[in-house]
């Protein structure tokens, strides 16, 4: 029996966080719309995401934010943001932390998501993994973005892994980006969003979602040789945490 009321709470939690990601999208759907119509007023729709968004659903859904930071970032200078994946909660805890508009590079697969994914394939790099072509195509997008003035987030996974799985392999992508156009590296270690709000139906709840925000890695002088070697030593500093 109380396995049975467990598993209705787990089903009412993750309703609730589809009527929170859903509610404000439509409420606020004119200006999103708006905003999204040119690139120049991506920085109004970023605020609106973080703010009207992002914070709604996070504390929503009780999971209260400890943000800790090694380094901060300088307004209007621009950054490659990396994180573990292992949540939905990771893009909106990724917007509360960093109050520098950014851009998410993600995967196609998500524009099919209802009403999210419509403002998604709009504001975001969309990357479809088996065609090299887009991959490379990528790069093009991102330095323009960059010469707008903003970031760009990656979560270095390249998707979720298995739940079993603390920090699957990076991929290069975000650090041959980071280098190619010399901006620093971000890594931050998301703690508790497997916790709260995993990929397995019957789990999660409210709670606090620690984020720490590590040094920052320079990649002023290094060049495309030294991808591996960056990608590993992000990627340790991540996984120092997590285990």
């Amino acid at each position: 029996m109380l396995g049975v009321v467990r598993n209705v709470g787990h089903v009412l939690y993750r309703v609730w966080f589809y009527i929170l990601v859903t509610v404000p999208i439509l409420l606020f759907f004119p200006l999103l719309l708006l905003f999204t119509i040119s690139e120049k007023t991506y920085h109004q729709f970023f605020w609106l995401a973080r703010n009207l968004w992002a914070k709604p659903i996070l504390y929503g859904m009780g999971c209260f934010p400890k943000i800790e930071r090694e380094q901060r970032m300088k307004k209007g200078k621009s950054y490659m943001l990396v994180a573990n994946h292992t949540s939905m909660l990771d893009i909106m805890l990724m917007l509360i932390v960093s109050r520098n508009p950014f851009v998410f590079v993600g995967k196609k697969e998500l524009v099919g998501i209802p009403i999210f994914g419509f403002f998604y394939k709009r504001v975001c790099i969309l990357v479809d993994r088996d065609s090299v072509k887009s991959r490379t195509g990528v790069y093009r997008r991102a330095q323009k973005r960059l010469n707008q003035g903003l970031s760009i987030c990656i979560f270095p996974e390249g998707g979720v892994p298995d739940e079993e799985i603390v920090l699957d392999h990076f991929k290069d992508g975000a650090f041959k980006m980071a280098i190619a156009h010399k901006i620093p590296v971000v890594p931050m270690t998301f703690l508790d969003n497997k916790k709260r709000f995993s990929f397995t139906f019957f789990s999660g709840g409210p709670g606090r979602i620690r984020a720490k925000v590590h040094s920052f890695f320079e990649t002023g002088i290094l060049s495309v040789e030294d991808t591996s070697t960056l990608r590993e030593e992000v990627r340790e500093v991540i996984l120092r945490d997590l285990i």
